[in-house]
């Protein structure tokens, strides 16, 4: 369904569709760590969204490059400055690493003298965040390729430099909705009529 008008989807669902009052949809994709085939998938459902007139454009967000290029740095700065010492510092954080993960930081600590912030993060990043994982290069490649064309497109790659540390945000409020909003967003305008052929 696409806001209660039953539509047929070969694939998945989209993850958000927003229906303006002039009768036109916007789809929205947020890939963040999947597997790069994923942006296969969301540009060919677009495709065929928007050949159905199910849509009117297809958005997808994902890691940038910056981002994508960052993320060990970014990653070892969490755990240097949240003092993880070891496999077990991590289970405070909800993260339990496998026989396997635990053996990779271990051999990284001993060939380098890496200390575990080091060695974890370079794990981390290598298992979570990889190179075949979606970020914006994976996405650049597809749609110059011509995937999911004709469908138009807003395509957003994150970058680096919206990661925080120095913020002291109350991630439980944020979670109950009640953190106070210091940014008032701009509603969304509608989109303008198509030109006439």
């Amino acid at each position: 369904r696409i806001n209660g008008v039953q539509r047929e989807s070969i694939s998945h669902e989209v993850d958000h569709v927003r229906t303006f009052a002039d009768g036109r949809v916007i789809a929205l994709e947020i890939e963040w760590n999947n597997k790069d085939p994923f942006f296969d998938r969301d540009l060919e459902n677009f495709k065929r969204l928007h050949a159905e007139g199910a849509i009117s454009v297809g958005v997808i967000v994902t890691r940038g490059s910056s981002l994508q290029d960052d993320m060990v740095q970014l990653v070892r700065r969490f755990a240097t400055e949240r003092g993880l010492e070891s496999s077990d510092d991590l289970g405070s954080l909800g993260l339990t690493p496998t026989p396997r993960q635990k053996a990779d930081v271990a051999r990284r600590m001993r060939a380098g003298g890496a200390t575990f912030a080091d060695a974890w993060s370079l794990s981390f990043v290598k298992d979570k965040y990889g190179a075949a994982t979606t970020h914006w290069r994976k996405l650049e490649d597809r749609v110059h390729r011509g995937v999911g064309n004709p469908c138009p497109l807003l395509l957003i790659g994150l970058p680096s430099s919206i990661v925080t540390f120095d913020e002291h945000l109350d991630v439980g409020a944020i979670a109950e909705g009640e953190e106070e909003q210091e940014i008032l967003a701009e509603p969304i305008q509608p989109l303008p009529p198509p030109a006439q052929p």
